[in-house]
């Protein structure tokens, strides 16, 4: 049995959320049912929003990408205690 859910919201959201959803090819109604199966089975609410990123931020990455580039990684490693020897060792 199926009953419907009347929500209101603003046009701009719902356009926005109907792009991200045919973007992903999933129809807005199954991406609401599942939020709402995953809030009614675990009572939780999950919100996320994207951080802009910081320049200092954006440094680190650029570092960590040359480092990769070059080679200059460690591991990987087969166990925690290997891990943890290789970092004391630094």
């Amino acid at each position: 049995m199926k009953t419907v859910i009347s929500v209101k919201t603003d046009v701009s959201t719902k356009l926005r959320a109907q792009s991200v959803a045919k973007q992903i090819g999933i129809p807005l109604s199954t991406l609401i049912n599942a939020y709402l199966r995953d809030l009614a089975s675990s009572g939780t609410v999950h919100f996320s929003a994207p951080e802009p990123m910081t320049p200092q931020m954006e440094k680190i990455i650029e570092q960590a990408e040359r480092d990769i580039a070059a080679g200059d990684v460690s591991g990987p490693f087969k166990t925690s205690k290997e891990l943890f020897d290789h970092l004391d060792n630094l």
